[in-house]
């Protein structure tokens, strides 16, 4: 009985060990797999070996992102990339992080070439991006146009006398912080927004005018902030041509000289699930049919919603 009782311990002993040694190993060879994600294409562009041409993803809601405009300043620097393309499917999103990243996409472009292939949406503040690029090319049905800028804010007084809550304040002036959620906007808080809307539509018409070389006001609609399919935009000047990649490709060898051939590589903005913990993280959500990136930027797009402050350069349709 006492050899029986031993050799049952034994057994779980080396159970527990087995176990151990076959977590270990699954864990090790999901990292193997995700390091394996990184295609040559990818290792190439990284350590500066191979020419190609950048493409960088601009979708969902823009915002002033410094990861973004440090990546643009970085694909401007790396002298293996010859070109880049912009892959535009957004509804655009704050006006200052519109105009930070046209800021960033125009110091690229004194570098080299630099185009935007537009997908579903290139609206507002992602028509302020394209506006930025060498050439615009669009779908027949894209959703483009937009131009111009909203200050929206929440009227809640009703909701707090309903709730029994009054709002003290003290402030230093008739302006500041107005206009404000807790009192109804009077003539001068709504004067103010409407002066500041109105100077950044400003803004926005002139760079449409300087950039596309037309007069705003000849547009039909334009200064209203109305949309144009791509069809449209072409015919009204606001962007260059009906094509694809393939055809921003083509264009670039033509009138810019990049060489045919190259490949194009995916630039993204580093993430904290960079390293060996990314690309364990890519690996399970593979393992479950769920990209990773959809995942992540399923993310960053509701918190961006969520942090819409300010004036805002962005298209959806009514509800």
């Amino acid at each position: 009985m006492v050899l029986d009782a031993e050799s049952v311990i034994d057994r779980r002993r080396l159970k527990r060990r087995l176990t151990m040694w076959r977590i270990a190993a699954v864990v090790l060879g999901l990292l193997l797999i995700g390091a394996l994600l990184l295609s040559d294409k990818q290792v190439a562009a990284t350590a500066g070996i191979l020419p190609h041409i950048a493409r960088v993803d601009i979708s969902g809601i823009i915002t002033d992102d410094r990861k973004m405009t440090e990546l643009l300043d970085k694909v401007g620097k790396a002298d293996q990339v010859k070109a880049v393309i912009l892959d535009i499917n957004s509804p655009g999103g704050t006006t200052t992080g519109g105009e930070a990243m046209y800021d960033a996409i125009r110091r690229l472009a004194d570098k080299k070439p630099v185009v935007a292939v537009c997908g579903t949406l290139a609206t507002s503040a992602a028509y302020i991006v394209a506006l930025a690029t060498d050439r615009i090319f669009v779908y027949g049905n894209t959703i483009t146009g937009s131009v111009g800028v909203i200050f929206q804010w929440a009227d809640v007084t009703e909701l707090l006398h309903i709730l029994g809550v009054k709002v003290e304040e003290v402030k230093s002036g008739p302006l500041k912080a107005v206009p404000s959620p807790f009192e109804p906007a009077d003539e001068k808080a709504r004067a103010l927004a409407e002066e500041m809307v109105q100077e950044s539509k400003a803004w926005f018409v002139d760079l449409v005018a300087k950039r596309r070389s037309i007069d705003p006001q000849s547009i039909t609609g334009l200064t209203d902030g109305r949309i144009y399919s791509g069809r449209q935009a072409v015919d009204l000047k606001l962007v260059d041509e009906i094509g694809d990649e393939k055809a921003a490709v083509a264009w670039l060898h033509k009138e810019r000289k990049v060489p045919s051939g190259l490949k194009i590589v995916d630039w993204k903005p580093e993430t904290e699930s960079s390293g060996l913990f990314g690309w364990l993280f890519q690996s399970l959500a593979g393992a479950i049919g769920i990209s990773a990136e959809r995942i992540s930027g399923l993310v960053g797009q509701v918190s961006a919603t969520l942090k819409l402050d300010g004036l805002v350069s962005v298209w959806h349709p009514a509800s």
